[in-house]
């Protein structure tokens, strides 16, 4: 079996899942110019319903996810500062093992965020 990507976003503020967060999937190449591969939306889990990358998509490289914070929080009313504090939240990283399983957490309140490798 190939490798391939996933994602998972918790909303600590609330402790919940967050629901209809929207993810961009980027690729860098080696100059650094940056390409769309593809724009998710995480379900009722918190998680995208299929791999951000698998297959032929997935390949050694520099990757760029974008989780859209701010409008996720704005859609759920908690207070916040008029501008907020985080908006657009950018993860850089790198897959070296097409046949292994990255898995990228996103730990997100209106104030902080946190991030790791997961399993």
């Amino acid at each position: 079996m190939g490798g391939y990507l996933t994602a998972h976003v918790l909303d600590i503020a609330q402790g919940i899942p967050a629901s209809q967060m929207t993810i961009q999937v980027w690729r860098l190449d080696t100059t650094g110019e940056r390409s769309l591969l593809k724009t998710v939306h995480t379900g009722a889990n918190g998680r995208p319903e299929e791999p951000l990358l698998a297959g032929k998509e997935f390949r050694v490289g520099t990757y760029e996810l974008i989780f859209a914070v701010q409008t996720y929080f704005a859609a759920q009313h908690l207070p916040m500062t008029e501008p907020p504090f985080l908006g657009d939240v950018p993860l850089r990283f790198s897959i070296a093992d097409e046949s292994a399983h990255y898995h990228v957490p996103l730990l997100v309140s209106p104030w902080a965020y946190s991030t790791y490798r997961g399993s």
